[in-house]
């Protein structure tokens, strides 16, 4: 399976450990898939021209992702400052206007030639790109994280689009969970998913519901656990098409993020 993801890049900035690290969702899925295996993996996004944006890319270089249609631009990478409660993420604001949200991406010709490439294309709604997502889909199945994005509307606009829905749920009910990933199959996309937290995963392919459990580890970081799960079930699933074991190794992949710091390590001094 080749994996490319279009969207968000960020630094996650640990203030009370003085430290940051790169992240974002189409970057952490990136990533993890291409240390789960998978064949190849691209990533093309908005960088800035700060330290923290020359950091990301070398991350992503020493990962093994591409990034040759990523654009560059004049201003600061966003830096949503975190600090961790009891193993769990506390987002803060950063500083404002980064170039994640002055500018969003184009996708042109040369963009399609090369996500024409890859078998998934993934993104989210973090990443300013729904207006692309017709194109997107006619050049590969498209991957989406909706996190907690569930209005009709917005369902309605992205779901004809996407193979592979994700939601994040935790305060939902399994009722409410098995309404939404109907909602969504009916809508086009062909599997969603909701993460609930402790309480595992639910799934559905238009035809039934599967149920996962998480993997108990002694967990110091929640950071990038949802994307470590998506990455994982993506690159087991566009394998083999085999959505009980591709789930249960999303669930240890996901666990095994909840035993270092930041999405996927790669930590840098934090200044001032």
């Amino acid at each position: 399976m080749k994996l490319i993801a279009v969207g968000d890049n960020v630094t996650d900035c640990y203030v009370d450990e003085g430290v940051y690290f790169p992240g974002g969702n189409a970057v952490n899925v990136a990533v993890n898939c291409r240390r789960n295996g998978a064949e190849e993996a691209e990533y093309i996004g908005i960088f800035g021209d700060d330290e923290n944006a020359a950091w990301i890319k070398a991350c992503l270089a020493e990962e093994g992702v591409g990034t040759t249609r990523s654009r560059k631009v004049y201003g600061h990478s966003a830096q949503p400052r975190v600090y961790l409660k009891d193993g769990d993420r506390v987002f803060g604001p950063g500083p404002r206007d980064s170039c994640q949200h002055l500018y969003s991406i184009r996708i042109v010709p040369e963009d399609l030639e090369l996500i024409r490439q890859f078998d998934i294309c993934h993104t989210s709604c973090y990443s300013n790109i729904e207006y692309e997502l017709p194109a997107l889909a006619e050049a590969c199945d498209v991957s989406f994280d909706f996190s907690d994005q569930r209005e009709e509307a917005y369902l309605a606009r992205v779901c004809p689009y996407v193979t592979y829905a994700f939601f994040s749920g935790a305060e939902l009910s399994e009722e409410a969970c098995r309404g939404l990933l109907e909602k969504a199959c009916a809508l086009g996309a062909k599997v969603a998913g909701v993460t609930r937290g402790k309480l595992g995963s639910l799934f559905y392919d238009g035809n039934r519901f599967y149920a996962q459990g998480i993997k108990e580890v002694e967990a110091v970081d929640t950071m990038g656990a949802g994307d470590s799960f998506i990455a994982g079930f993506l690159t087991r699933y566009g394998d083999t098409k085999d959505m009980e074991k591709s789930l249960d190794y999303a669930a240890e992949r996901s666990a095994l993020t909840c035993t270092q710091r930041g999405g996927f390590g790669h930590p840098h001094p934090l200044k001032g």
